[in-house]
């Protein structure tokens, strides 16, 4: 299969899985915080069709697709009924943080699996070595896919991990900056939402970039050594 192909199938298959892990921990958390809102609307699932957003998950994906800039976007967000949580603030945070540490998770387990590949067998270390070094190994080896995959999915998680902690509204780092805010300035922090969505289309780039690419190139650092 062409390579082009199979990046944008393996892309597709990352991103969906990792949105779908990325609002089910909100809603569990925000149901262990006392809020079952989206536990009852059936959020805690990996089924991605729960989670899709058309702009998000669908509209913009695509446009990064076709346009070869790369596969990225959101998921509907979960819904949340803060005055159910026992402890507001602590269950809002709680809720918030957990989000981007699944996606961090999914980091060290994809790592996990990288590293085991590479320990196995002289051709999934040469793989593994190779996709570090952002090389794709041209080989009938059905370690190729899970190697790509993986690799993929830290990525991307990565990615989606750094992006969501921003503290631009409406992003999850927002909810966690606006308690360190006073009520005064808090209030107007909340309703910028609309020019927290357009300053990150306008310069997300600039900004999350130079966080993603250090932690991505301190995984493949930890990759060639093994």
């Amino acid at each position: 299969m062409d390579f082009h192909v199979v990046n944008i199938v393996f892309q597709i298959i990352v991103f969906m899985f990792a949105i779908s892990v990325h609002e089910s921990a909100h809603a569990w958390m925000a149901d262990k915080c006392g809020d079952p809102t989206a536990k009852m609307l059936g959020r805690i699932t990996l089924n991605p069709l729960k989670h899709i957003d058309p702009i998000g998950t669908v509209l913009l994906p695509a446009i990064g697709l076709f346009t070869g800039a790369g596969i990225f976007g959101w998921a509907k967000p979960c819904p949340v009924t803060p005055q159910n949580f026992r402890d507001p603030i602590k269950g809002d945070i709680l809720t918030t943080v957990a989000g981007p540490v699944s996606n961090f998770l999914l980091v060290a387990v994809s790592v996990l699996g990288l590293a085991l590949i590479s320990i196995a067998t002289p051709t999934g270390k040469e793989l593994v070595r190779n996709i570090a070094q952002r090389t794709i190994t041209d080989t009938t080896s059905v370690l190729m896919p899970v190697v790509w995959l993986l690799y993929s999915a830290v990525q991307l998680n990565v990615l989606l991990g750094i992006f969501n902690l921003l503290p631009v509204p409406p992003l999850d780092g927002s909810h966690i900056f606006r308690h360190m805010l006073p009520d005064s300035i808090r209030n107007i922090y909340d309703s910028v939402g609309i020019i927290g969505i357009l300053l990150i289309f306008t310069f997300g780039g600039r900004i999350i970039w130079p966080l993603v690419n250090p932690v991505v190139n301190f995984v493949d650092s930890l990759l060639l050594k093994i």
